[in-house]
Formats: C-alpha cells, sequence, structure tokens
C-alpha cells in the first residue's frame, strides 16, 4: 500500500481481481516437406505451334528452375552458349535499323552485314529456346551478382543488414550501399530465394508459399508412393505445394512450413528441433511421406511436446492388395496422432499443362486437406467437435473406394477413412492410432480438447509463480480456472446439465498440505467430462400396430 504523508485527495488504481484464462489457437499447422534445393516450374511455351506435328517442335511448356541460384559456370556448354547470348545481345542494336526494334538489318544492300545479323538474331533465338531460365533473367542476374559481391564489402561483418563503420564515413560508399541494397532487394522480389532448408516459414496464404518454396511444379509429380523416397536428386516439392494449397483451401489460415533439401535431413529428428520453440504450432504433417522412420518422428515429437497432433497420411495400395491395418499402419499406437486413408485426386495445373488433353489430375497425399478441415470445424465450431463428417474440399475422387465393410475392419485400429458420402468426398473417422485399445483417449477431438485445456491453463496463469502460496491465492485459483471451464461447458465442450456434472476444480488444504507448501509447490485437481462424438448412431425401429381399442 503507498503511504500518504500530508493532508490531499488522492486516487489509486486497483488492478482487477479477475485474471481471465484465455484459449489458445488450435489450428495453425506445421508442414515437412522434401524439396531440395532447385526446382522445376513449368510454364506456357509462348513460341508453341500446336500444328506443328515434327519430331524437333518446340515442347508446349518449357520449365525454369525456381530459384535462379548461381550462372552457368564459364567452362560449361551452358556458360559459354550464356556469354555467347550477353555479346550477342549486345551487338545486335548496332546492326539493326532500329536499334529499340531489331528486326531488320541497318544495311540490306550489305550481304555481308545482313549475314552478320541474321546470325546475331539467330544466337539469340535459339540460346532462348533453349534456356528461358537464363535468356529472360540472365543480364538481371549477372548484375544481382556483381551488386551481391560488392554490397558484402561495405557491409559490417557483424551486422551484414547494416552499413560497416567506414562505409558510413564515407558518403559516396555510404550511397552506394544504398543504391545496391534497393537493387538486391529488388531482383529478390522478382526472383526469390528458396527458404533455407531446416528453417521454419510463415504462411498466411498460399502466396507466401510460392514466394519461398515455388509454385507448383514437376519436382515428385508422379513420385510413386508406396513408402520409398526418391534418391535421384529430385523431392516431393509438388506434393507440399498441394498439401499447403488443400489447407488454405479447406479452412486454414496460418501455417509454418520446413524443408529438407535431401532424404538424410528429412529422417533427421533434429529437422523437427526448431519447431519446439514456436509455441503455437498444434498440427504438423509431413504431406506424402510414408515413410516409417518421419512418420515416427512426427509422433514421438508430438508426444514430447504434449501440446500438438501429428496429422499422418496412409501409403498408396495398388489395386491388388487389400487395404488392412497390417498394409496401412507404419507406426505404433499414440493418443497424439491420426492417419488417413486412401489418397485423394485434385486438380493439377502442371499436370493439365503438359497433357492438355487430359483430365489434369493428380493424385495426391489428403493430410494438407485435413488439418485445414481440422482448422475449418475448430473455428465454425470448437476443438471438441471431431474433424469428421466434413467434405475434403478440392477432393474430385479418391484412389480406392472404401466400403463400410472394409471400413469395420480399419476402424477398430484407428484408421481413419475417407469416403465418398452422398456424392461428397467426406472424412468419415476421428479416431486417434490405435483406435480401440486407446482407451479414453480414442477420439481425436478427446485428445485435442485436453491439449487445449492444459496449454490455455499454463498460458494464463503464468501469475500465480511466486505469489504467497496461502488460501487467498486458493481461492483465487479456484475462481479463474473455474470460470474458464464454465464458459467452455456452455460452449459444448463439457458434458452434463449442469455446471457441476461438467467439471470440478478442487484447490484447498487438501491438495496442498504442509509438505508440499514447504517446498513451494501448489496443486489444483481438475476434472472434465469432455464429450464424445456420436460415431454409432442407432435408430431402433419396430412395427406397431397402433392404440388398441377398448
Amino acid at each position: 500500500m503507498p503511504q500518504y504523508f500530508s493532508p490531499g485527495v488522492y486516487t489509486e488504481e486497483i488492478p482487477s481481481a479477475l485474471k481471465p484464462i484465455i484459449g489458445v489457437s488450435t489450428s495453425t499447422a506445421c508442414f515437412i516437406g522434401l524439396v531440395p534445393d532447385v526446382i522445376n516450374i513449368p510454364f506456357e511455351n509462348p513460341n508453341y505451334d500446336p500444328t506443328d506435328t515434327s519430331a524437333t517442335a518446340a515442347p508446349a511448356y518449357l520449365t525454369r528452375p525456381f530459384p535462379f541460384r548461381a550462372l552457368p559456370a564459364d567452362g560449361s556448354s551452358e556458360g559459354k552458349a550464356f556469354q555467347g547470348f550477353q555479346d550477342a545481345t549486345k551487338a545486335l542494336p548496332g546492326l539493326a535499323a532500329d536499334p529499340k526494334r531489331p528486326v531488320s538489318p541497318a544495311d540490306p544492300g550489305d550481304k555481308a552485314k545482313v549475314a552478320t545479323f541474321l546470325q546475331t538474331r539467330n544466337v539469340i533465338t535459339s540460346f532462348k529456346a533453349t534456356y528461358p531460365e537464363l535468356s529472360d533473367s540472365g543480364a538481371a542476374l549477372s548484375d544481382f551478382q556483381k551488386n551481391s559481391d560488392t554490397l558484402k564489402t561495405l557491409v559490417d561483418p557483424a551486422n551484414p543488414n547494416h552499413p560497416s563503420e567506414d562505409t558510413k564515413k564515407d558518403a559516396t560508399k555510404l550511397a552506394q550501399y544504398q543504391d545496391l541494397k534497393k537493387k538486391v532487394a529488388k531482383f529478390k522480389a522478382v526472383y526469390p530465394d528458396i527458404a533455407e532448408a531446416g528453417v521454419p516459414v510463415l504462411c498466411t496464404t498460399f502466396g507466401d508459399f510460392q514466394r519461398s518454396f515455388g509454385d507448383f511444379s514437376t519436382d515428385g509429380l508422379h513420385v510413386p508412393p508406396g513408402g520409398d523416397l526418391p534418391t535421384d536428386g529430385t523431392g516431393m516439392q509438388n506434393q507440399l505445394a498441394h498439401a499447403v494449397f488443400g489447407f488454405f483451401n479447406n479452412g486454414g489460415t496460418r501455417c509454418y512450413v520446413v524443408r529438407a533439401k535431401d532424404i538424410v535431413g528429412l529422417r533427421d529428428p533434429r529437422t523437427l528441433t526448431p519447431l519446439e520453440a514456436i509455441d503455437e504450432i498444434s498440427l504438423i504433417a509431413a504431406p506424402g511421406i510414408v515413410d516409417a522412420i518421419v512418420q515416427d518422428n512426427l509422433v514421438v515429437h508430438c508426444e514430447k511436446m504434449e501440446d500438438r497432433f501429428a496429422i499422418l497420411d496412409a501409403p498408396v495400395l495398388d489395386d491388388e492388395t487389400e487395404p488392412t491395418k497390417e498394409e496401412i499402419l507404419t507406426v505404433g499406437n499414440s493418443d497424439y496422432a491420426a492417419l488417413y486413408f486412401p489418397w485423394i485426386w485434385v486438380f493439377d495445373p502442371v499436370t493439365q499443362m503438359m497433357d492438355p488433353e487430359g483430365s489434369g489430375e493428380v493424385l495426391t497425399a489428403p493430410s494438407g486437406h485435413v488439418a485445414g478441415i481440422y482448422a475449418r470445424s475448430d473455428n465454425e465450431r470448437g476443438v471438441f467437435k471431431a474433424p469428421a463428417n466434413e467434405v475434403v474440399r478440392g477432393a474430385l475422387d479418391l484412389d480406392h473406394q472404401v466400403s463400410k465393410n472394409v471400413q469395420d475392419g480399419l476402424n477398430p485400429y484407428g484408421i481413419n477413412c475417407i469416403r465418398n458420402i452422398n456424392n461428397n468426398i467426406t472424412v468419415w473417422g476421428a479416431r486417434t492410432i490405435g483406435g480401440n485399445a486407446n482407451a479414453d483417449l480414442m477420439y481425436i477431438n478427446v485428445r485435442r480438447t485436453l491439449m487445449f485445456l492444459r496449454k490455455s491453463i499454463d498460458h494464463s496463469t503464468q501469475w500465480i509463480v511466486f505469489e504467497p502460496n496461502d488460501p487467498t491465492l486458493w481461492g483465487k485459483i479456484t475462481r479463474d480456472v473455474s470460470l474458464f471451464l464454465k464458459s467452455q461447458w456452455r460452449a459444448g465442450m463439457l458434458f452434463g446439465t449442469t455446471q457441476d456434472q461438467a467439471f470440478y476444480v478442487k484447490c484447498d488444504e487438501e491438495t496442498n498440505p504442509p509438505e508440499d507448501r514447504d517446498i513451494g509447490k501448489v496443486t489444483t485437481q481438475i476434472g472434465v467430462a469432455i464429450v464424445r462424438p456420436a460415431e454409432f448412431v442407432i435408430f431402433q425401429i419396430e412395427q406397431w400396430a397402433g392404440p388398441q381399442a377398448e
């Protein structure tokens, strides 16, 4: 209390006695993918002639590497061609009648000059057709590399985002630093570099993903998904792209994306270490990766953190293989993970570009779409609502048509099926991996609700630490936690027609005996009756003869 030493009127600001508990977010996802340093992104070829059926005809689409990492080595065939292209580009305006529009020679009567003009123009045309990714940006890339090298000499080695002390003292150098910094930033905005391997990148739109990981591509477009990861230097970028697109399309709003550039990095559990510091992550998936080591790493990570949930993809089965527990499950039982079967068919712009006469459909893993459904269900209803009986937006068909009899053999083990229900591709399962074996935690919404309650209470009660451990503190804890649980009960999270049936909170002398108080412990017991989903809906119908006349 403040002390007063002279007469007067004093006003005091009294802090509120209530410290409300705020519910945490449950819908921020994280996606892990196998993406090499360079991927090929196709684009339409403006010089394509559909009437030209010759063997040398230009393809309907071309590819450019993403990102533009470096110019070809001078001694390579690409390097020599690029040098010739640059020389021809500089020489052509001086040989043309109109330097700004070099389409005709300056001196049509001079055969030698005309021949030089045509040869120079052919060098440029040929290079553009062969190396479109360099012809469109070669000069800009060359300038970028020179600017970057010069900029390195002007920055502070300890803080590359700021000029060095010598640069600050020299007005000419400082102006050069500022000019080069703008030019380098402008180039990176047009030709962004791929995200660094192992570094989580926040994406709030699919455009954010494209800028850091590229658009839909040919990388992993048709990778055999039976469990074997590609070993030819390619990755599964297109699977990751469809997962992130499907996440946002199905209701997701925030996700982090992490890439590993090779199989070793993908299987290394240390790839997940940076995610431990990102508190808001509550869902995690490796779209299209059905490798047992990778999936086990995700589950172990979630069990260790206790505040996030893994969404796994089942392997793709061929037509001759029966969908059984032994063929689908690659990890052990866990109430911190759910698995979905089968994969889904979606529209892919790259497939359509490569085969304009085809359907444009490609097989993709469902985990990204399902993560979006989790977010959609959480936002529309609440985390206590099972993320099932929800339409998969963007899904055109299923890789395997699951019947009721087939699901009868999978559901008890926690294999969640995606089925065609009333002509809608629908998530038709809500169990954690292990199903019946997980007892009270067999349902996804029950596990995620407990995670939500625990994390929300933990975040909002940090003020308790170092407070006097006495009945006053116990009363405040009981009041704040009870108010929070009461609001969740009213929202439909907890079962019971009265508050006493839905939950209890106990923090008193019984839970905090002297021996615990002496070592600084304060213990609160909380019991909650979480609602279970109506998984088996039964209508008992019998024939009735109607009321009998007396």
